[in-house]
């Protein structure tokens, strides 16, 4: 194999049909993983409400709501990098091997060449980078409206409306290209030896590739993950871990 054959991208075959069938399906998948082993889920859950329970705090105790909103807004980011450990199960129970909490939480290490890590400092670097947006956004409104304008009643005025608005329709774009490189690309990098772009690339060539379904299932996400979150965010206990490995079979189902 010359130079030039060596320097050529890994591509692997993917689907161009998945349908409603699939998604359900792999929530069906997903629920009977949690079910299998609920203690991995109902941890990663928790780590993942905590986390932001703990963020929500240090802001309001400093009286900052402008990173509050927009952090709060974004931290759903994290989510997928969350459920790293949740992708292992269901990739051991799939292979029918043991399951141990030092196997399932090394797997946020990878397979010893960093390209998890590597992705989750795209996952953070991007949340830090939504959270800037957000708030340079909500900067300008919040000039514009002067005294007062850091109070809540103030987000329920036609100002503050407003600058939600304008502060979702940028959150919305970032969230759909975050969605897209990351939906297929971390189940895969813990199921396969391959570099976190060939990963990338590849949750891309889905995406493009069955666009209408991959739109549904980040609105199914969405729409679940907003009414756990209005449960006083009990219902991720539930619904991170279902959607985890949920996610998981639908990215076997996806990557031959």
């Amino acid at each position: 194999m010359d130079q030039t054959e060596a320097a050529q991208p890994v591509t692997f075959d993917i689907a161009d049909d998945l349908s409603w069938r699939d998604l359900a399906d792999a929530l069906r998948a997903g629920w009977g993983d949690f079910l299998a082993h609920p203690q991995f889920g109902l941890f990663f859950a928790a780590v993942f409400v905590v986390s932001g329970l703990g963020l929500g705090y240090v802001m309001l105790e400093q009286g900052q709501l402008t990173w509050l909103i927009p952090a709060a807004a974004g931290f759903p980011i994290l989510a997928p990098f969350t459920a790293v450990g949740l992708y292992e199960v269901s990739r051991r129970r799939e292979a029918g091997q043991a399951m141990s909490w030092a196997q399932i939480l090394g797997a946020l290490r990878g397979r010893g060449d960093q390209q998890i890590l590597s992705m989750g400092v795209i996952v953070f670097v991007a949340f830090g980078f939504w959270v800037i947006v957000a708030h340079v956004v909500f900067s300008i409104f919040l000039v514009e409206a002067g005294s007062g304008s850091e109070s809540l009643a103030f987000l329920l005025s036609a100002d503050g409306l407003a600058m939600l608005a304008v502060g979702s329709a940028f959150g919305a774009v970032m969230a759909y290209a975050f969605y897209a490189i990351t939906v297929i690309s971390l189940p895969m990098l813990v199921d396969r030896e391959v570099d976190f772009l060939t990963a990338i690339i590849t949750s891309l060539r889905v995406m493009k590739a069955n666009r209408l379904t991959m739109l549904v299932w980040a609105a199914l996400i969405a729409t679940l993950l907003l009414l756990a979150a209005l449960t006083a965010l009990l219902g991720l206990f539930l619904v991170l871990p279902v959607l985890g490995h949920a996610t998981w079979h639908l990215h076997r189902r996806a990557v031959g």
